[in-house]
C-alpha cells in the first residue's frame, strides 16, 4: 500500500526502474500493481479539475487535426458549431452524446456548466 508521500516517491522510483518490463512476467506484474497503487494515491491526493467543455473540444480538434466543419456531424450546422465554440450557446444533451460517442470526449467533461456570452 502507498500511505505516505515517502511511500509514493519510493513507488514512483520503482515504477521507473520497471518501466520497460515485459507484460506477463513477474516484473511486468509488479509494474502493473505499482501503477494501480500510484494512480489510486494520486487520485486521492492530487485531484485534477476537469477541463472546461469548450476548451476540451478545442483540444480534441487540435490533437486530431479537425476543423470546425468536422464537428457538424456532432453539433449540427456550421452556425451551431460557431455558436458553441464562441460560447454563444451551451451544448445540448444530444450534442454531448454525439461528441462522446463520435469523438470519445468524456461525457463528464462535456456536461459541466460553463460561461456563455449573450448573443447580440
Amino acid at each position: 500500500m502507498i500511505r505516505t508521500q515517502k511511500d509514493y516517491e519510493a513507488a514512483l522510483k520503482e515504477t521507473e526502474l520497471l518501466f520497460d518490463a515485459e507484460p506477463d512476467t513477474p516484473e511486468g506484474d509488479r509494474l502493473e500493481i505499482l501503477t494501480t497503487l500510484v494512480e489510486a494515491y494520486e487520485n486521492q491526493h492530487y485531484s485534477i479539475p476537469l477541463p472546461d467543455p469548450v476548451e476540451a473540444i478545442f483540444y480534441y480538434m487540435e490533437s486530431r487535426g479537425l476543423h470546425w466543419n468536422d464537428l457538424e456531424p456532432y453539433i449540427g450546422k456550421s452556425s451551431y458549431v460557431s455558436d458553441i465554440l464562441n460560447r454563444k450557446k451551451p451544448l445540448s444533451l444530444e450534442m454531448i452524446r454525439k461528441l462522446y460517442s463520435g469523438l470519445s470526449i468524456p461525457a463528464e467533461v462535456l456536461i459541466q456548466s460553463y460561461e456563455c456570452k449573450e448573443a447580440a
